[in-house]
């Protein structure tokens, strides 16, 4: 398995079988390596329907004929223009194909924002645990520090956490150093941080800040290191 890192809050985990991508925002998003129109993948996992999230969903899920996974609304939303999906509700969890997801609660808001600047409401945020081959990932979307932080981290055996740290409309680095005293991941990952002026941040103040976990901090296109047991 192999896991990156493609700027603002974009993931990719590459199975041998399938290829994930996480809130894949890429036209707009000045951090990432990525051009949209090449981009493909078999799923696409989403955190809220803020468009730095959403970003090239629909046109990535149409070319691919990929599956999209996420919260019930906006699963509605992206299946209203012309997408399979596979809606989920907070805390719930489902055995896919390819893996298992489980949403968290995440507290943030969630809105799309069309061309004609209308808004639409899109449900709950969510972080999301995704669980494949053996290992656990999360990825917070994102949120505010949260106490039920620590259940995620008691419940489960995460292994990479990718975490914002951009402050302003997210958890800042100390917030989020703390947010990896509760999570108990192996390697934490910074991200949504540097893609706008509101949330720039210095990645190795948070990691100067964690003393629990390995800080990986990433360049776009960069791969997590995973250890080897």
């Amino acid at each position: 398995m192999y896991i990156s890192y493609h700027g603002h809050s974009v993931v990719k985990i590459q199975t041998n079988t399938h290829t994930i991508l996480i809130d894949p925002f890429i036209n707009g998003n000045g951090q990432t390596d990525l051009e949209a129109s090449e981009v493909t993948a078999d799923v696409i996992l989403l955190t809220h329907g803020h468009n730095d999230h959403v970003g090239d969903t629909v046109e990535i899920a149409k070319r691919s004929d990929a599956l999209v996974v996420a919260p019930f609304e906006l699963a509605e939303f992206i299946e209203s223009q012309g997408v399979k999906v596979h809606a989920m509700g907070i805390g719930g969890s489902r055995e896919f194909e390819f893996g298992t997801v489980k949403f968290t609660q995440a507290f943030h808001s969630s809105s799309y924002t069309k061309e004609d600047g209308q808004s639409v409401y899109t449900g709950m945020p969510a972080g999301i645990l995704l669980t494949v081959e053996g290992e656990t990932i999360y990825h917070a979307g994102d949120t505010s520090l949260f106490g039920d932080m620590k259940l995620i981290g008691d419940r489960n055996n995460i292994k990479v956490a990718f975490l914002p740290i951009g402050d302003n409309f997210t958890m800042g680095p100390e917030d989020a150093a703390y947010a990896v005293e509760l999570l108990k991941p192996e390697i934490v990952v910074p991200i949504h941080y540097n893609t706008f002026p509101p949330i720039k941040q210095d990645p190795n103040k948070f990691k100067e800040l964690v003393k629990s976990a390995e800080v990986q901090v990433l360049n776009a296109g960069d791969s997590v290191q995973l250890s080897r047991d």
